[in-house]
């Protein structure tokens, strides 16, 4: 399971290693409650990582803004944008990342 988080964390973060360990620094243990919070906590990184790559405010994420704020998504963005219409939102990063936990 504490595989799986850092993976999620790595795909949100790009910068894992300061994240993870933010992350860990909520509570070790392994608890069902500790899990709870750092998938929270994840989600609000993801959430606040795209608000700031995101300089438009459009709640769209081009291939320049995801380069230059959120390369790990940037590495992914055709795997990500199915529809092909040059940009992506948060819903299909969300998607795509839960895609990859369930094929890990």
């Amino acid at each position: 399971m504490k595989k799986m988080i850092a993976v999620l964390i790595l795909c949100i973060v790009s910068a894992g290693a300061s994240a993870q360990s933010r992350l860990m620094a909520m509570g070790g243990g392994g608890g069902g409650g500790d899990r709870i919070e750092r998938a929270e906590a994840a989600e609000q990184q993801l959430q606040a990582r795209f608000a700031n790559a995101n300089t438009t405010h459009d709640g769209k994420l081009t291939r320049a803004q995801a380069a230059a704020g959120m390369p790990m998504v940037a590495k992914h963005f055709d795997e990500i944008d199915t529809q092909r219409a040059g940009y992506l939102t948060l819903p299909q990063i969300e998607a795509f990342m839960a895609q990859r936990m369930m094929s890990r």
